[in-house]
């Protein structure tokens, strides 16, 4: 209790409380949009249960993880080494890595399995008529809450991991940490409805959103294998494309609203 109430009259815990939270912000809209993705191929009576159930679990993951402090720290260790020395660039500094510890490995399949279904689900926008009964099977199978379930939980557990060792890169303070993770989940569990909404009425944001998926699974492979993009940057870019498809939008209800004046006249 007395180490609690030190925190509290300290400045300096409440500066990282509030970079922390903004941070654990910024890195669950990764998993909110893909969350409103997939719950959106659901029937309507599924959705909102199975979005909120999502971040449910991303929040019981997120404490666990935290409960598990030593073990998320021992995971950047290295497991194995290929043994290898890779490409190396104008400095001398190796490309990427060559060994690697079990978070890289988790990074690695958490971004192929983003890549696959963030490429899955744009061959399905692109070209949504099933051409047999193989891909009919496949189809329905989109339908089945317990399989879009499953998927949200490994999606989960990799940005859970990775928002975890962002708050242990930050503060050595657990409450502080704890803190930051039910704050953040309460905003997602606050955004989810009105996003997922807005990524069912507006088709053209779907696609936004599914090449953001796409890149953000690009972005954990590269991390897996010691290539660190900038944060920034990513979501920098992604600001940008939704700033142009904003206005895209605000130029086709413009063209929507002249079309229906001229109705009229």
């Amino acid at each position: 209790m007395d180490a609690i109430l030190a925190l509290l009259s300290d400045p300096a815990a409440w500066a990282a409380l509030i970079t922390l939270v903004i941070m654990e912000v910024v890195l669950g809209i990764d998993n909110l949009v893909f969350i409103s993705i997939l719950s959106n191929k659901l029937p309507e009576k599924d959705r909102q249960r199975t979005r909120r159930l999502g971040i449910a679990l991303a929040l019981i993951m997120r404490l666990a993880l935290l409960s598990l402090i030593g073990f998320i720290v021992a995971l950047t260790t290295p497991v194995f080494d290929l043994g290898f020395v890779g490409p190396v660039g104008e400095h001398g500094e190796p490309v990427f890595e060559t060994a690697f510890s079990w978070r890289d490995l988790i990074l690695i399949a958490g971004g192929l399995f983003l890549v696959w279904k963030a490429t899955k689900e744009i061959h399905h926008t692109v070209d949504p008529a099933p051409t047999n009964d193989v891909l009919d099977a496949k189809n329905a199978v989109i339908n089945n809450a317990g399989t879009a379930i499953v998927q949200i939980i490994l999606l989960d557990l990799v940005f859970s991991i990775d928002s975890i060792l962002t708050a242990v890169g930050m503060t050595d303070h657990v409450p502080i940490m704890i803190t930051a993770v039910i704050v953040a989940v309460m905003v997602m569990l606050l955004a989810s409805d009105p996003l997922a909404h807005f990524i069912e009425k507006n088709p053209t944001v779907v696609m936004l959103a599914l090449g953001f998926l796409l890149m953000i699974g690009t972005v954990l492979i590269a991390d897996g294998f010691g290539v660190h993009v900038p944060k920034g940057y990513i979501y920098a870019a992604m600001a940008f494309s939704a700033l142009v498809e904003g206005l895209n939008m605000m130029a086709r209800t413009a063209r929507k609203r002249d079309a229906e004046k001229k109705k009229l006249h």
